[in-house]
This record gives C-alpha cells, sequence and structure tokens, in this order.
C-alpha cells in the first residue's frame, strides 16, 4: 500500500498492539515487519510519537483500466454553473447562526429516535410543522397523516411515479417542462405527451385531444416552469374536473411558490381540490438551501399504502438528524423571518438582472411576480444554446428554452435564475448577456 501510494508520505502506520489485535497474530511479528519498512526506508519511528510513512519512498506505477462511459464522473452541462444558474441559494448568515445552534443542542441530546428504524413518512413532529406551514401559507387541505418527507420534489415524484403508475402508461407534462420531471417519467418507462402552455396554463381540453387515455398529469400551476405563466381558476377546475372523470392523478409541483413579489399568494392547486386527486409536491431547497435534503409529499389517502410500501422497500425512512432542528425553526417562526430576508435579496438581484438584460434590444425581457427566474425571449433565427455556451465560457449561467420542448415547436430564449448572489453580482452577469446576445 505504501509502495502504491494509497498510503501517503507523512501518515501514521497503526500501533503495533492495535494491528496485532485486528490481525490475530503475535505483537512480535508486527514489530518485526515495522523493523523491516524502517530499515528499507518505508517508513520512520518517531521517539514518543509512532511510526509514520517516510517522507520518500519508491513508488509502483500501478496500471489502471481507462475508465468506460458507465465510470464517467458528473460533469455539469455548460449554464448551470455560475451566477444565472437555476436553483442556487444564497447563505443568510443570520439563518445560519440560528440552524448552527438548533443543531448543536438537538446534537448534544440525541434522542432514542436515532438508534432505531424510523416511520417511513418521517418524524411526526416535523410532518405536523409542514402541515401547518402549508395549511396556513398555500392553502393546501392536510393533516400531518398525509405528509411524507421526501429528499426532495424529485424523490417525491419518483416515488409517485413507482407507487401507482405503470410502464407504457401516458401521462401529460406542460411544453415546454421542467427537464428533471420529464427525465423521471421518461425513466420509468412512461409515455409523455406535451401539453403546449397558453397564457390560462395547461388546457386539459387540448390535452384530452393529443392523449385522451393520461393516466397522470405533471403541472406547476403556480408559477410554470419555465414559462412563468400562473394557471387560471377556470384551467385550475377543468383540471381536477378531468382528473375526476378519468380516474386521472395529477401532480402539482410548487418548486418556488415562497417567493412572490407582487400580489396576493397564490393558493395551491390541491387546496381547491374536493376530490382528492393532487399529489402536492414540496420542497426546502428553494427556502433554505439545497444541501438540506428534506421535501415532502402530501399524499392522498387513497394512494398512501402504496407509496409508503414503496418507500420501506427502497430507503425505508428519512434521515432523522436534521428533522428536530428543522421542525424549531419552521414552528419557532425563524423560517418566516428568513424568507422575509430572502425575498428582500432576491428582488434586489431580480431587479438588477431585468436592468442590465434591458440594455440589449434584442432580447425580451419578461419580468416575474414571483419565483426565481425569469424568461429573456431571443429573435427568430437566433441560436439559444450557442448563447448559453458563449455565457457559460464567460462564467455565467443559463439555460436554453429550446431544449425544454417536449413537442411543440420551440422558441429561442434564456431561462435565467437571479437566487443567490447579490444584486451587484447579477448586475454584471445581465451586462455580459447583454453583449453576448
Amino acid at each position: 500500500m505504501i509502495e502504491a501510494g494509497s498510503v501517503p508520505a507523512g501518515a501514521k502506520l497503526p500501533t503495533s498492539r492495535d494491528l496485532a489485535t485486528r490481525l490475530g497474530m503475535a505483537r512480535g511479528a508486527v514489530v518485526a515487519a515495522f523493523e523491516t519498512l524502517i530499515a528499507d526506508g518505508f517508513a520512520e519511528a518517531r521517539v514518543g510519537a509512532g511510526t509514520y510513512v517516510a517522507a520518500s519512498v519508491p513508488l509502483l506505477v500501478v496500471s489502471t483500466p481507462r475508465p468506460g462511459r458507465e465510470t464517467d464522473v458528473y460533469r455539469p452541462a455548460p449554464g448551470t454553473l455560475g451566477p444565472g444558474a437555476l436553483g442556487v441559494q444564497t447563505p443568510d448568515a443570520r439563518t445560519l447562526k440560528i440552524f448552527r445552534g438548533l443543531v448543536s443542542r438537538h446534537l448534544g441530546k440525541l434522542g432514542a429516535q436515532h438508534f432505531a428504524y424510523g416511520d417511513p413518512r418521517g418524524g411526526q413532529a416535523l410532518r405536523e410543522a409542514i402541515a401547518t406551514y402549508l395549511r396556513s401559507a398555500r392553502g393546501v387541505r392536510c393533516t400531518a397523516d398525509d405528509i411524507i418527507v421526501t429528499s426532495g420534489t424529485q424523490q417525491g415524484l419518483d416515488l409517485f411515479i413507482r407507487a401507482i403508475l405503470r410502464a407504457g402508461e401516458t401521462v401529460w407534462v406542460e411544453d415546454p417542462c421542467y427537464p428533471m420531471a420529464r427525465a423521471a417519467l421518461n425513466g420509468n418507462g412512461l409515455r409523455v405527451a406535451g401539453v403546449p402552455i397558453d397564457a390560462e396554463g395547461l388546457d386539459p381540453e387540448r390535452g384530452e385531444m393529443i392523449a385522451r387515455d393520461a393516466r397522470a398529469v405533471y403541472v406547476t400551476p403556480s408559477h410554470q416552469f419555465p414559462l412563468g405563466v400562473a394557471m387560471t381558476m377556470r384551467r385550475r377546475l377543468a383540471l381536477i374536473d378531468w382528473a375526476k372523470r378519468n380516474d386521472a392523478w395529477i401532480i402539482e409541483d410548487d418548486y418556488d411558490s415562497e417567493f412572490r413579489f407582487a400580489g396576493s399568494p397564490l393558493t395551491a392547486l390541491q387546496g381547491v381540490d374536493d376530490a382528492g386527486r393532487v399529489v402536492y409536491l414540496g420542497t426546502f431547497s428553494k427556502v433554505l438551501f439545497p444541501g438540506l435534503r428534506v421535501g415532502y409529499l402530501v399524499v392522498p389517502q387513497a394512494l398512501r399504502d402504496d407509496i409508503l410500501a414503496l418507500r420501506s422497500r427502497t430507503d425505508r425512512y428519512p434521515a432523522t438528524l436534521l428533522e428536530g432542528p428543522l421542525t424549531d425553526f419552521i414552528r419557532d417562526r425563524h423560517s418566516a423571518a428568513h424568507l422575509r430576508r430572502a425575498r428582500r435579496q432576491t428582488l434586489a438581484a431580480r431587479d438588477a438582472l431585468v436592468a442590465a438584460l434591458k440594455t440589449n434590444s434584442r432580447l425580451d425581457v419578461q419580468v416575474p411576480d414571483q419565483g426565481l427566474h425569469l424568461l429573456a425571449r431571443l429573435p427568430d433565427g437566433s441560436d439559444d444554446v450557442a448563447l448559453v455556451e458563449r455565457a457559460a465560457a464567460a462564467g455565467v449561467g443559463a439555460r436554453a428554452l429550446s431544449r425544454l420542448y417536449v413537442d411543440a415547436e420551440p422558441s429561442q430564449g434564456l431561462v435565467i435564475g437571479f437566487s443567490g448572489y447579490s444584486a451587484d453580482v447579477m448586475g454584471d452577469a445581465g451586462r455580459k448577456i447583454a453583449s453576448l446576445a
């Protein structure tokens, strides 16, 4: 191991007593081996400190197989890094200080729940806190029994797909659509049918003309990704009626509803569902930070047993270590104060980005009242994919709108995030994009 470099120069070797115990052999044999290593220059003894790998040892040339496609490491696509990228959150000093204190307090008194397998739905206290929040802030009809804590919306969506739908069935998606949702559906063998988005959102009548046999629909009704349209109440009621008539399911992804900058909050589609046909997805990745890896699924009672059975035989139950701190963060209103600060910073970043982008008249900038991204449309004949690559080379993130379409004729444009960075940084990013467009 020393010759191959897997035990590096300067590393401390185990004590002879410890190594002899672990290997089940006489300590004298280990001492003899260490003495040989020292004599051959592979190790050195330090009085009172132990035995260490020598600073300079001959290394073997180890041949390693060239990795094939299956072992390639993950590489971010152009436009997914830097200011303007989607899904980035801002570290808030006050929030982090509070959260550190909550984590330290709970780690200092680990309860019995951490030492046994838990509820596949997640801890009762956290589910109660989430249910209380959703009822008051989003108008969701739920109790703690309806909540399943997940590692994010993607896991929640995957649990629903695998437990309830079957390969070969058809699912409507908004066209254009959130690509990770489409990937989850396609990856489970489902047929995806794109339903074009207009000023009122997804039209169920149009969907029935495209794919009458659909078993479910995936929608982002409060802030459509990526076009930013809010589904009208007329369309929401029509979609619920379609689901009732066809024994179908509505998957509502409410991914960034907390960030509304003007007007009254939009009630969740699930809140107007009187038939239990809506599966509601939410996450703390946008509210706090993606590294928390906590989301939630609000499940109609008719689906609960099947989804929980799948959860139990996959990852069994969610991690418990951060449930206590997160529960206190929500219950003690720290989350509400954090959101107020985050909205102010995000709004300032949005305005700076918009002002910078509007210096180029070729960009038709659509200023959103909600969410964490905006759409800048490009003239016909443009190449948004090439523009994203040029922006990425300049250190700026964005997504090509044309790549997000399913079946409809693609439009050219940029989907640009404005969260995670200060107003000054987003202003600079906007000026770079404007100069490249």
